[in-house]
């Protein structure tokens, strides 16, 4: 049986999931145990006041993530590489320096997340969880053929439903609830204007716009096809799978994280909890009041998650240090075809676990990642933006005029955020 044949053969619900691919890992690793400690922090902090920034940032992240999906499938290459061949060379330097480490930052945290959570759950020293979890993530990463490890990371998204679950185990007010995502309240104090940031920071990350493009790249050369500026007559439906799987791991994100606030809003708001520095804590915060059963899907949640998360972080970061050296980059490839591509994603996940060595206090290696990522997100939508409508990159299919104004509309949200960032520190 051919591949369109496939495509259209089974289920509904089989024949979208085999659709979705990129956009779908991309949108489930933004919630990565950083995020999930931003998002627990909220819903503790907050309840359910601030529910409705979500619902603003969806289409904001969908607009970025579209646009970084179609650098990748219509140039056939990545977005480092975009840059090195068409901008100027200080530029991509600054970004991807900035990438590095703001991503060995949140390896870090995420690791040291990881490890603390399982700790919580068997017990033993959670510093050798984090570095056991790094190394099974390295081995997976380099010695899995790209089609079986994009599988395993789709199949990986599923445990993210444990934050669902989480939900209806909370006792959650309902109409509460549902009312805070159409009726915007927020408080005009700098901690609301903070949390706002934190919000937008965490959903719109730099490195998932690497690695979407990346993972559009490796998707093409798994497929032998050509990328669409060569063939624009077979962009239509290449573009509309992009919108539908970009749409869906977008959304899925979106919906995890309103399920994390609705959960910690409904459990520990409720009990006077406001004050929740890391993903475990939330965790072992949830245990005395949600009970054993919440306390372990919220644990198991974060390991899940983070063994989503960290090959992405580690393989972002492997694809932009790549695209600049002109270094063999691609997780198909065999390790001694790639050697330094391979080098990259072992030694930036070696250096985020060796953080967790060296006294890392995870609160302030969330808020440095955020810093890094706060400088970095702005500029490169903007660098994305240009790369887009220019013909000379994209050939016949540089964005609609729509496309456009939405992608500029995202830049122009991501730069005031990061602004305020500074500002109200």
């Amino acid at each position: 049986m051919n591949e369109s044949s496939d495509q259209s053969a089974g289920s509904l619900p089989a024949r979208l999931w085999r659709r979705l691919g990129p956009g779908l890992v991309t949108g489930a690793a933004d919630d990565d145990p950083s995020g999930i400690a931003t998002h627990s922090q909220i819903g503790a902090q907050f309840g359910f006041a601030l529910a409705w920034t979500f619902v603003l940032s969806f289409p904001l992240m969908v607009v970025i993530q579209e646009i970084a999906a179609q650098i990748g499938c219509v140039t056939g290459r990545g977005i480092a590489h975009n840059l090195r061949r068409h901008y100027p060379r200080w530029l991509l330097r600054g970004v991807v320096t900035l990438l590095l480490v703001a991503n060995i930052i949140n390896l870090g945290a995420d690791l040291g997340a990881m490890g603390a959570a399982l700790a919580l759950l068997i017990g033993g020293p959670d510093q050798l969880y984090t570095l056991l979890f790094g190394v099974v993530c390295i081995v997976l990463e380099v010695w899995l053929s790209y089609p079986r490890y994009a599988a395993v990371l789709k199949w990986t998204t599923l445990s993210l439903f444990s934050y669902v679950a989480v939900v209806f185990v909370a006792d959650v007010p309902w109409p509460t609830a549902l009312k805070s995502l159409v009726v915007p309240t927020m408080d005009l104090t700098g901690a609301s204007a903070m949390a706002l940031v934190a919000i937008l920071g965490t959903t719109i990350s730099p490195y998932l716009f690497f690695w979407q493009a990346g993972q559009e790249v490796e998707e093409q050369h798994r497929h032998h096809a050509k990328p669409l500026c060569i063939s624009p007559k077979t962009a239509g439906p290449e573009l509309a799978r992009i919108r539908l799987d970009t749409i869906v791991g977008m959304g899925f994100s979106s919906l995890v994280s309103l399920a994390i606030v609705f959960a910690t809003a409904a459990t520990l708001h409720g009990h006077g909890i406001t004050d929740i520095a890391t993903s475990a804590q939330a965790a072992e915060a949830l245990r005395p009041i949600a009970g054993e059963f919440a306390f372990a899907l919220f644990a198991l949640g974060i390991i899940g998650t983070g063994l989503l998360a960290v090959p992405v972080l580690a393989g972002s970061a492997a694809y932009a240090v790549s695209e600049v050296f002109g270094w063999a980059e691609s997780l198909d490839a065999r390790p001694n075809d790639a050697r330094a591509f391979y080098a990259t994603i072992a030694v930036a996940t070696l250096l985020g676990a060796a953080l967790n060595f060296v006294g890392l206090d995870p609160v302030r290696a969330l808020y440095w990642a955020a810093v890094v990522n706060g400088v970095l997100a702005a500029p490169l939508m903007a660098v994305m933006m240009l790369i887009v409508r220019n013909p000379r990159v994209m050939g016949r299919l540089t964005v609609s005029r729509a496309m456009a104004v939405w992608g500029w509309a995202a830049t122009a949200v991501m730069a005031v955020a990061s602004l305020a960032f500074f500002v109200l520190h």
